[in-house]
């Protein structure tokens, strides 16, 4: 019911939002004679902010168009690869006609980054994105939202997410004969498994994993969202916060947790911290700061735009995750593609390279919580292995920003590519990549540029791959 309560109110409050977005402009256009009275700057930002606060945020676009490598700004091209009923695997390929650039990347490291399903859209990870594809092949999660997704694709538990990692992790490797993986926040957990399930079968694995601020092992340090996680019973969760979607929506009927109760929580957490952002957005808009405005609109467009998860999918995250820690005690078992049950043994990965960051300040994943990986993972070599602490960074600050740039980010770079290079000769290259319509000439990809381009030969076995 609080669901349909909810989109009633935000229904009727549409209305009101679309005015004051007129009135805004109105006031505040210099072509207008009602902009020269007094007083209408500070009328046009009330009305602005009460747009702002009133309107519904939808799915951000990451909107990278271009890159630079080197000193050339390179083309990027975003698009879907595997299209699964919960999520995308989403490619950014990169284009340029410069001879030495297109060289320079081919050679570069193919990294899957694995986006965090915990209430945000992947493009939070738009700063991540953007940077890394200056030195990078890079393919990203892009989680849905559950209220969009039909009931009749089924449901979504924790241990299909583990096997979708396991899926886009095969199908890069099919691609490039190896990959690179990074996780951010609350993947960490499922990559791991997903990781350490397929050494335990014997699979190629990749080259390396970087784990970022994530709650591998919840017990240390616990936040507040790791109290509120491990305090309250998993039956008080599904009692409280799980909704069904109402009709207006193509998952019409789904168990969920509803964005906008995650999003009341994300701003309970530092409420007065909001409070003044938004004061300070109605001073910069009096006194014409656009600067400033133009940023905090880019925060909170990202910051309001939320997706509701699967409850299924969520109650199991609180209970293996957070209450019983069955990754640290080696108890949990993951249900694969063929109804197989198959116990998470971290202790069978070897020989790939493991970073872990984590943020001095973070107030989500704490202090030691992703440096338990290297416990976990005891049959690594030391030598491959590797945790930093980003001096004064909170939760965000290590992914995005200027930390991340400045600091992260040059050590991630140059972690994966030194097990790029030390273990890329150990994995031959299962096909060429193969020349298909979509691609053009002077991708990264492809083969210098001839007169004449020959396709490729479909190989005998392919990933399968929908379409929209």
């Amino acid at each position: 019911m609080l669901y349909q309560i909810y989109e009633t109110q935000r229904s009727l409050m549409e209305p009101f939002a679309d005015f004051a977005l007129a009135a805004s402009k109105m006031l505040s256009n210099p072509l207008s004679p009602v902009s020269q009275y007094p007083m209408s700057h500070r009328m046009s930002a009330t009305y602005d902010l009460m747009y702002r606060l009133g309107k519904d945020y939808e799915k951000p676009q990451f909107g990278i168009q271009s890159v630079p490598v080197g000193n050339v700004d390179v083309a990027v091209h975003e698009r879907i690869e595997i299209n699964k009923p919960f999520c995308d695997l989403i490619r950014f390929k990169r284009f340029s006609d410069d001879t030495s650039t297109l060289t320079q990347l081919k050679k570069q490291p193919v990294v899957l980054i694995v986006a965090p399903l915990s209430g945000h859209y992947a493009t939070l990870l738009r700063d991540t994105v953007r940077t890394m594809l200056q030195s990078h092949k890079v393919y990203i999660t892009d989680w849905k939202n559950a209220r969009l997704v039909p009931m009749s694709d089924g449901e979504f538990h924790l241990d299909d997410y583990v096997n979708y990692i396991q899926e886009f992790i095969r199908h890069i490797q099919n691609a490039y004969g190896n990959c690179h993986v990074m996780s951010v926040c609350q993947p960490t957990v499922p990559v791991l498994a997903a990781v350490s399930l397929m050494a335990t079968r014997g699979e190629d694995i990749p080259l390396s994993m970087t784990m970022m601020g994530g709650p591998i092992d919840a017990s240390k340090s616990p936040t507040a969202v790791n109290n509120l996680a491990m305090n309250k019973s998993l039956s008080w969760f599904e009692n409280n916060v799980i909704y069904r979607v109402p009709q207006n929506f193509a998952g019409a009927g789904r168990r969920v947790y509803p964005g906008f109760l995650q999003h009341s929580g994300f701003v309970a957490m530092n409420p007065d911290r909001h409070l003044k952002s938004h004061y300070d957005y109605f001073k910069d808009l009096v006194k014409g700061d656009n600067s400033n405005a133009d940023s905090h609109r880019q925060f909170y467009d990202e910051y309001n735009a939320v997706l509701d998860m699967d409850a299924d999918y969520y109650l199991e995250t609180i209970q293996t995750v957070f209450q019983e820690f069955k990754l640290m005690n080696g108890n949990w078992q993951v249900m694969s593609v063929d109804g197989k049950k198959e116990l998470v043994r971290p202790q069978d990965i070897k020989g790939v390279g493991l970073l872990t960051i984590e943020g001095e300040l973070d107030d989500i994943s704490g202090s030691g919580q992703t440096k338990a990986a290297h416990t976990l993972c005891n049959s690594i070599p030391s030598k491959l292995q590797m945790h930093f602490e980003v001096k004064g960074a909170g939760h965000y600050g290590i992914f995005s920003g200027r930390r991340w740039r400045e600091q992260v980010y040059p050590l991630v770079t140059q972690f994966i590519l030194d097990n790029d290079t030390q273990q890329k000769s150990k994995s031959k290259l299962k096909r060429e990549p193969s020349l298909l319509a979509e691609d053009f000439e002077f991708g990264e990809d492809q083969p210098m540029a001839k007169k004449k381009i020959t396709r490729a030969k479909a190989p005998a076995k392919k990933a399968s791959r929908k379409t929209r």
